[in-house]
C-alpha cells in the first residue's frame, strides 16, 4: 500500500480530548515528529463537539478518565453526532485492563493506546487511521457526486422525453384513423415519428430512430422529425419518399452529427388511387395487415431495405409502391418492439414478432394495445429494452 500523503483538502488534523493541559502539551510535542499534522487540544469535555465541528479532525484521541463526562460517555456523543460519527477516534487511557478496552470497542473506538505511548508510534496510529477516514470522506464526496450527477441526467432524459411526446401527432379519426404507442426506455433512445397531410391527395407517414442512447440520441431525433414535420429539405418533392430519404441522408451525415446515424421509414398513401409510395433507410418492414375485409386480412411485412441515414452521403434510395386492399391496417414501429430478451435469455424473433400482429384484433386501437401488452407479457416485465414507438394506421 503507497503511504498516505496529505492534501490541503484533507490535511491530518488531531484533536485531543483531555482535562489535563501537561498530556495535551506532551501530545504536541510527540506529533512533532510529523510536520504535516495540525493539532488542537480541548480541555473541556463539553466542548469537544463544537471544537470537532470546527476543527473538522482526522483522528479524535480521547482521555479516558475525565471529571464530569468520562472518556466512554465521549464515545457515545460522537457516535451519536453527524459531525463525528465517522471520526477515527483513539482512546487514550491509563488503563491497561481488558474489559475497559472492550467497553470502549463496544461503544465505537477504533484503537485503544496506554498513555503515554512512543511518539513514533503515536503518529503511526494517527496517520494509519487518517488514511481510513479522507478515504471514507473522499468515497461519500464521490458518492454524492454520482448521484446528483445520475439526478442531473435523468431530469435531462424526462424533459427529453417530454419535448419529444410534445411533437408526437395527435391521434386521427376519419378517412385515415391513427393510433400510436411511444414507451421510451429508461435511458431514453432516438425515436421519433408523425404523419400529416402534403395535400388533399396525399399523406405523408414516417418513423425513424436515432442509433445509441441519451441526451444526444434525443436531441438528433428531434432535429430530424422538425426537418420532417416542417418539410424543409431544400428542393425535395415530400411526394417522393426515395427524394425524402436522400435529402435527410445528405442533411444528417454522421460526422456533422456526433457520429450518430439512423433509421427511417417514409411514406406516402395516395387517398385517390390508394397506392402507398415508400422508402426504407435500413428501417425494419412495416406490417400490412389487408384483406377484402377484417375478416379475411392477413399480416405481412412489406419490402424494406437501403442504407441508414447519415453513413455515406450521395445514396440512392429504392422506391417501393404497393396498392393497399379494401381493408387495410399498417404497424410501423422501431425495432425495440420486437428486440425483446425473455426471462430464459432468449431472443424473440422477427417471425414471432408477426405472429403476434397477425393474432391481434383488427381493430386500430384493441390491435395496438393487444400487440403491446403481448409483447410485455413475452419480455415478462413491463419495462422495455430499448425505446418502443408503434403506430397503427387504418387507410
Amino acid at each position: 500500500m503507497s503511504e498516505f500523503v496529505p492534501s490541503p483538502s484533507h490535511p491530518i488534523r488531531v484533536l485531543l480530548v483531555d482535562d489535563q493541559a501537561m498530556i495535551g502539551e506532551a501530545v504536541r510535542r510527540m506529533l512533532l515528529i510529523d510536520p504535516t499534522v495540525e493539532y488542537r487540544y480541548c480541555g473541556d469535555p463539553t466542548q469537544a463537539i463544537q471544537v470537532a465541528a470546527e476543527f473538522q479532525p482526522t483522528v479524535i484521541l480521547q482521555d479516558l478518565v475525565m471529571p464530569d463526562v468520562d472518556g466512554l460517555m465521549m464515545l457515545k456523543f460522537y457516535r451519536q453526532n453527524p459531525g463525528t460519527r465517522d471520526v477515527p477516534v483513539i482512546v487514550l487511557s491509563t488503563k491497561e485492563e481488558p474489559k475497559t478496552k472492550a467497553e470502549a470497542f463496544s461503544l465505537g473506538a477504533n484503537d485503544y493506546l496506554v498513555k503515554l505511548p512512543d511518539p513514533i508510534e503515536l503518529a503511526a496510529r494517527v496517520r494509519h487511521h487518517s488514511r481510513g477516514y479522507v478515504a471514507l470522506m473522499e468515497r461519500n464526496a464521490a458518492y454524492v457526486a454520482l448521484k446528483l450527477s445520475e439526478e442531473r441526467l435523468a431530469s435531462e432524459l424526462a424533459q427529453a422525453a417530454s419535448y419529444i411526446t410534445s411533437l408526437l401527432p395527435e391521434r386521427l379519426v376519419g378517412d385515415i384513423a391513427t393510433d400510436w404507442a411511444f414507451i421510451p426506455s429508461v435511458e431514453l433512445g432516438g425515436d421519433a415519428f408523425g404523419y400529416y397531410d402534403i395535400d388533399a391527395d396525399h399523406f405523408a407517414l414516417y418513423l425513424l430512430d436515432v442509433c445509441g442512447h441519451g441526451v444526444k440520441a434525443a436531441l438528433l431525433s428531434i432535429s430530424a422529425i422538425n426537418v420532417l414535420r416542417n418539410q424543409t429539405l431544400a428542393a425535395t418533392d415530400f411526394c417522393s419518399p426515395a427524394a425524402v430519404l436522400a435529402g435527410m441522408n445528405q442533411a444528417f451525415q454522421m460526422e456533422r452529427h456526433n457520429d450518430l446515424y439512423f433509421t427511417l421509414w417514409y411514406g406516402v398513401f395516395n387517398r385517390r388511387s390508394r397506392e402507398l409510395h415508400y422508402g426504407t433507410a435500413g428501417h425494419p418492414p412495416i406490417i400490412l395487415v389487408g384483406g377484402a375485409d377484417a375478416a379475411t386480412a392477413t399480416a405481412r411485412p412489406l419490402k424494406a431495405g437501403g442504407l441508414v441515414i447519415g453513413a455515406v452521403p450521395n445514396v440512392t434510395y429504392q422506391p417501393e409502391v404497393m396498392h393497399l386492399p379494401p381493408f387495410s391496417l399498417l404497424y410501423l414501429y422501431s425495432d425495440g418492439v420486437y428486440e425483446i430478451t425473455r426471462p430464459d435469455d432468449t431472443m424473440m424473433e422477427f417471425d414471432e414478432f408477426v405472429a403476434v400482429v397477425d393474432q391481434a384484433p383488427r381493430n386500430l386501437t384493441a390491435g395496438l394495445a393487444s400487440i403491446i401488452t403481448t409483447i410485455r407479457g413475452i419480455r415478462g416485465r413491463p419495462d422495455m429494452e430499448d425505446d418502443v414507438s408503434m403506430v397503427a394506421l387504418q387507410l
